[in-house]
């Protein structure tokens, strides 16, 4: 059998970043197209891949048995020839350096969604690298926010335990995450209501610094909130200070999340840097917050882009009101658009209020059929 031609993707179209490569990678795994993209990173100083970049697709490539050419560091052209998802099983990733773990779970977490029946055990990954830097949401983001939305929105029930914590610029981090399989269709999601908040909670931790950076982190987010007029009563923010076992390196950060009646999660993150006054590290998660929740939307900058792939897999319409479209999610819907069947229309609201709808495909699990037929033309 005559094996199918590669689509090209331009690897420099808008946000032209490693966004672009992870979902592309990823639908091509689960979509069983192959694709070969080129110019990859090419604005970035230096372009071409990074070493996450080219962990992150051999991950995807272990996944779904994928033959792979051009995937190591400084390349700018990749191809990317899926075949079978393999039944769920353990896996590993580092990339040796501290590339983020939470971008590590971008590319790997959907295409180990539907990996098999859900009488099967789940799916493992260990992965190593950076758990909070800058330029990657936090891990304490994708804890917090990102899985508990895919686990109330869109039925799914990934698991996800910090072993190690891993700063800038050291690496070294350890995460463990469970991915339960289903055999799909996703339902649709519609979030156009957010409701009155119920509760702002939050994180400031630190590893390999005094305690009293986190206090210091703590009282500055929770001071900014009240100024914006929240009321004290409804902010909870812990502190921490990881114990030196359990991190590599120095850093700390603040995560905070409002929850509101209508079920949404907005929120809001600052990394600490060095020089930089701990109260103001804490101000700035909570400038980002009252950001992300001045335009009424109901999900944050952040959640806007890692939900597109989920909407696009998604049976039915989808419709999600969140606030002005980020490159990186424009980016999310050209390739979702590009790969798939699944159509996108963007509706602009006073405030910079924006409602996504997304007419997703209802993508399943491959059935043992379809993978007969992907290992065929591999032969």
């Amino acid at each position: 059998m005559a094996s199918i031609a590669s689509l090209l993707i331009d690897g420099s179209i808008l946000e032209g970043g490693g966004q672009l490569l992870r979902n592309s990678v990823a639908l091509s795994a689960l979509l069983s197209k192959p694709i070969s993209i080129n110019k990859i990173r090419n604005s970035r100083k230096p372009p071409g891949l990074r070493r996450q970049h080219e962990t992150g697709i051999k991950l995807a490539a272990e996944i779904c048995s994928a033959s792979l050419t051009g995937a190591e560091v400084a390349s700018c052209d990749v191809s990317f020839r899926p075949g079978v998802i393999k039944p769920p099983r353990d896996y590993s990733a580092d990339p040796g350096t501290a590339g983020s773990t939470t971008l590590l779970l971008q590319v790997s977490v959907p295409c180990l969604i539907f990996s098999g029946s859900p009488s099967l055990a789940p799916s493992t990954l260990t992965l190593r690298g950076g758990t909070n830097a800058t330029m990657a949401p936090q891990i304490d983001y994708t804890q917090h926010i990102f899985l508990p939305f895919l686990r109330r929105h869109f039925g799914l029930d990934p698991t996800l335990h910090v072993q190690k914590r891993g700063y800038f610029p050291r690496g070294g981090g350890k995460i463990f995450c469970s991915v339960p399989p289903v055999p799909g269709p996703l339902p649709s999601v519609t979030l156009t209501d957010r409701g009155s908040i119920t509760s702002i909670k939050g994180q400031a931790h630190v590893g390999g610094l005094p305690y009293h950076i986190a206090l210091k982190m703590r009282e500055g987010a929770r001071d900014r909130l009240i100024s914006a007029g929240h009321e004290p009563g409804i902010i909870n923010i812990d502190s921490m200070r990881e114990m030196d076992e359990l991190t590599v390196g120095s850093g700390g950060g603040v995560v905070l999340w409002a929850e509101t009646s209508g079920g949404c999660l907005i929120g809001g993150t600052a990394v600490s840097s060095k020089g930089t006054d701990p109260a103001d590290i804490g101000r700035t998660a909570s400038e980002e917050l009252i950001r992300n929740l001045e335009h009424g939307g109901c999900v944050d900058e952040y959640l806007q882009d890692q939900i597109i792939i989920f909407m696009a897999l998604a049976e039915g319409k989808s419709t999600v009101r969140t606030g002005p479209l980020t490159l990186h999610t424009k980016t999310a819907i050209w390739v979702a658009e590009h790969l798939t069947d699944a159509k996108f229309e963007i509706e602009e609201g006073p405030s910079g209020a924006t409602t996504v709808i997304c007419q997703g495909i209802g993508f399943k699990a491959p059935s043992q059929s379809h993978n007969e037929a992907i290992a065929n033309n591999q032969s």
